[in-house]
């Protein structure tokens, strides 16, 4: 989900990045009267009818919002549901004041989902943490419990974890799996239950499968990200398709993704600008998980990530990928262009002017405005927005 793109190909991605420094007053106006433009007209036999409408606090990072705000913006937008997938998302972790952001919640008509960070001590992107991977999850159970949240989002790590020479993947899921049953008296008790995201490259579906089933689908489910599933060559509809019945909640993007000369390329957009099949992704979620709110992570500004799967290197890290699952990819790759839009690269190279600070926080707002546009008039997801 969040590392930044490091990687160099500086050849082709000059050409394919669009990077502009531009008045951001401009283009807020014409990116989202465009997408209000192209949406059109709602109708009501729409695949996302009934499905709840939220963001992830991730997608306006920039803006460096706490509880209320995030929750005053949503139903500012009319939107179902808020989640805060950090907990530095929380002005403060007292008890008086986690009562006061339930209460707030409760007020404006909008659902929680909580979140934290890594929980397998093993994972590279356990980094400093202090306590077991256990104590990890009981924060972040405990924060969910309190705002109100019947579901908390956490990761087991990212990409680094996969491609770990030292270490296979199967030894931090094998870790995840003793973290999370450790924990199931609490969580079955508090009546929340934890939500693993594929995150950042870690682990393609199946895998996510193994470790649900293995902890305990009763208090164990998914944390579905369709941006995530392109790092591990795995189309979005395939992802549901192996998770759907036990997604809990969301991280719903749009992605171009075409072809490379080492394989295919990826790179996050705005909903509508990618070739993700975002009609069918919405209608998978209607038959396999309607309860799982669709929360709209929007992360642009990063150049085109490339796979090279075409390199016999690249697949030590995929000995298990199946050939009917991969197809599904590559179908998707040969059917979609590069990106050729407007973009502020959010890890170009170059000192971080306040300027360039600014464009990006709009750009970030911009993105996911227009995206939440598209999936109320394009796709019909949400509740609360027909009824204002």
């Amino acid at each position: 989900m969040k590392p930044k793109n490091t990687k160099g190909e500086m050849g082709w991605r000059a050409l394919l990045r669009r990077t502009a420094l531009v008045s951001t007053s401009a283009l807020a106006a014409h990116l989202l009267e465009s997408t209000k433009a192209s949406a059109g007209g709602f109708e009501d036999t729409a695949p996302g009818r009934e499905i709840r409408l939220g963001f992830d606090t991730y997608s306006i990072r920039g803006l460096a919002w706490k509880d209320f705000q995030y929750l005053d913006y949503a139903a500012s937008l009319h939107l179902d549901n808020v989640q805060l997938s950090s907990l530095n998302d929380y002005a403060s972790l007292d008890p008086a004041h986690l009562q006061k952001v339930r209460e707030h919640a409760e007020q404006l008509g909008i659902t929680i989902d909580a979140g934290t960070g890594c929980i397998c001590p093993l994972s590279n992107s356990w980094g400093n943490q202090v306590g077991t991977g256990a104590d990890a999850v009981l924060e972040g159970l405990k924060v969910a419990k309190a705002v109100g949240a019947r579901v908390m989002r956490c990761v087991q790590g990212s990409l680094a974890d996969r491609r770990n020479d030292q270490r296979p993947i199967e030894a931090c899921m094998e870790e995840t799996i003793r973290v999370f049953r450790a924990v199931k008296s609490q969580a079955l008790d508090w009546d929340v239950k934890i939500a693993l995201e594929n995150h950042a490259g870690d682990m393609q579906a199946r895998e996510i499968l193994t470790i649900i089933q293995e902890s305990g689908p009763d208090f164990v489910g998914s944390c579905l990200d369709t941006g995530n599933p392109l790092w591990v060559m795995e189309n979005p509809l395939v992802t549901m398709d192996v998770l759907g019945p036990h997604v809990l909640t969301t991280h719903v993007r749009d992605s171009a993704v075409f072809d490379h000369p080492r394989g295919a390329a990826a790179q996050w957009v705005a909903l509508g600008d990618g070739n993700v099949d975002l009609p069918q992704l919405v209608a998978l979620h209607k038959q396999l998980c309607p309860n799982a709110a669709m929360n709209l992570e929007i992360i642009t500004g990063r150049p085109p990530d490339v796979l090279p799967y075409r390199e016999q290197s690249f697949w030590k890290y995929f000995p298990k990928t199946l050939a009917s699952e991969f197809v599904r990819f590559v179908e998707l790759a040969r059917k979609g262009n590069p990106f050729m839009g407007t973009m502020v690269v959010e890890d170009a190279t170059g000192q971080r002017t306040p300027e360039f600070a600014a464009a990006m926080r709009q750009q970030q707002r911009i993105d996911l405005e227009r995206s939440l546009e598209y999936a109320k008039h394009k796709l019909g997801v949400g509740v609360r927005w027909k009824q204002a």
